[in-house]
């Protein structure tokens, strides 16, 4: 396999790991003023995600490091073209992770308030944006010959994007639901898990719709593919939701996120952005990556490092296994 195209599914891996981990992290936050009922319900919902949110974040910063060393042209066009979005993510995932650190100062039920509104628009945002940004991609932007983006803003919010960030937000609200049905127990649990099944009917809709129209537009066997597997995951995570296998219902999920964004990987492949003003000439694999040495040295580290990643990433998610419940939350909670 070439350095380039080996890269490029590399990429490809992070970004799938960073959805499908840090995307249930975004789902409790969206579920917090649904699911919470007081201010004890939404310890126990942020403390689900506590041990691993930061952890889980990580994953976009080795991410884009990644894919700035391995194609520079890729990351020079989306981090200029898609300024003001990825400076909204950016913005609101910091106001999520101060908020995680601060609303249990016990400064009052108005402090610990705000905190949690906060925490869920530093979730829904950047779960709504990602869609976006990565279905432009795919669809392919207005590019001049040094592969600059030469549209505005407002040509980012076309209908096939608006789609897109329509069904990440739901996705990932799906998915936080079941990995509250994962990790929670009692009243908790079987409000997440009705929610879930109200929610799912939406994501079906919007997510069948979203990649039928991708595979269309970018016909490649491997996306179509791809495509009726994340659809299958879907449907057997949702029935795993209704029968109560919690835990088959969760990993069925994730890997309806990881197949949904396999998806997009594969129809792009092997462009890295399609050229909308001049289709003949888009970003490829080939006149968008670093030099053969650069690869080289990246690949030997990756296959030395990746290891320790995973296996740290297990380890955590291991040693924070069980479930967590009203009675294990500590302290006296604010009167509301």
């Amino acid at each position: 396999m070439d350095l380039p195209v080996l890269w490029f599914w590399i990429v490809a891996f992070f970004f799938i790991g960073y959805f499908v981990l840090d995307g249930f992290d975004f789902g409790v936050g969206i579920a917090l003023p649904f699911i919470g009922k007081d201010d004890t319900d939404r310890r126990v919902l942020i403390n689900t995600i506590g041990p691993i949110w930061d952890l889980n974040e990580t994953w976009v910063i080795v991410a884009g490091a990644v894919l700035f060393a391995s194609f520079p042209e890729w990351y020079a066009t989306i981090f200029s073209g898609f300024y003001l979005p990825l400076l909204l993510i950016l913005l609101a995932l910091i106001v999520r992770g101060v908020s995680f650190e601060y609303r249990h100062q016990g400064k009052g039920v108005e402090w610990t308030r705000w905190f949690d509104w906060m925490i869920f628009v530093g979730s829904i945002v950047p779960a709504f944006l990602w869609g976006v940004a990565f279905a432009n991609i795919t669809q392919g932007l207005a590019l001049d010959e040094n592969f600059n983006y030469v549209g505005s803003f407002f040509d980012l919010l076309n209908p096939y994007a608006l789609l897109g960030g329509l069904t990440t937000l739901t996705l990932f609200f799906y998915h936080g639901l079941v990995f509250i049905t994962r990790k929670t127990e009692g009243e908790i649990l079987d409000r997440a898990r009705a929610l879930a099944l109200k929610v799912g009917v939406l994501v079906a809709v919007l997510a069948i719709t979203f990649l039928g129209w991708t595979v269309t537009a970018n016909f490649s066997t491997a996306g179509m593919m791809l495509a009726m597997v994340a659809v299958l995951a879907f449907v057997g995570s949702y029935v795993g939701t209704l029968l109560r296998r919690d835990g088959i219902a969760f990993a069925l999920g994730a890997l309806t996120v990881a197949t949904a964004v396999l998806t997009l990987f594969a129809s792009l492949f092997p462009n890295l952005i399609p050229n909308t003003l001049d289709p003949a000439n888009p970003l490829t694999i080939i006149n968008g990556s670093s030099s053969d040495y650069t690869l080289t040295i990246m690949s030997w580290a990756a296959l030395i490092i990746v290891p320790f990643v995973l296996g740290h990433q297990a380890w955590t998610f291991w040693g924070f296994r069980k479930r967590i419940s009203r009675t294990m939350i500590t302290g006296e909670a604010p009167k509301e």
